[in-house]
């Protein structure tokens, strides 16, 4: 279920998409870093796919993730995160595609009340 007006998912489709295609039945689920009342990283496998998601309370921080999870191989990643005015601008945003490290860590910076949603699939 989207909870906004439809005129606003209308507005932004790339994101609409990215929603839509998430799966509601998931084969795991894993809590990556967190502390309550400050801000979680959640990932959760659907096949060969995963999509993590993060939040922040209003302090803007940056989050070194451990995506060791993953396994052998290689991987890319779609990425939606705050854009540079998003503590200002709550819709604002940036759109991503990146290749995961081989080391596996990736650093994201989430601005005041943010957060970000990410896919990750094998090349």
């Amino acid at each position: 279920m989207l909870c906004d007006s439809p005129d606003n998912y209308a507005k932004e489709q790339e994101c609409t998409d990215f929603i839509s295609a998430i799966p509601t039945v998931w084969d795991r689920t894993l809590v990556l870093n967190g502390e309550v009342g400050q801000y979680i990283t959640t990932a959760r496998q659907k096949d060969n796919t995963w999509y993590l998601g993060a939040l922040t309370n209003w302090e803007a921080r940056k989050l070194d993730l451990d995506l060791s999870f993953l396994g052998s191989g290689d991987y890319a990643a779609e990425i939606y995160q705050d854009g540079v005015n998003a503590n200002k601008i709550a819709t604002d945003y940036k759109k991503l595609r990146i290749e995961i490290p081989a080391d596996r860590k990736l650093s994201i910076q989430m601005a005041q009340g943010g957060g970000f949603a990410m896919k990750i699939f094998k090349k």
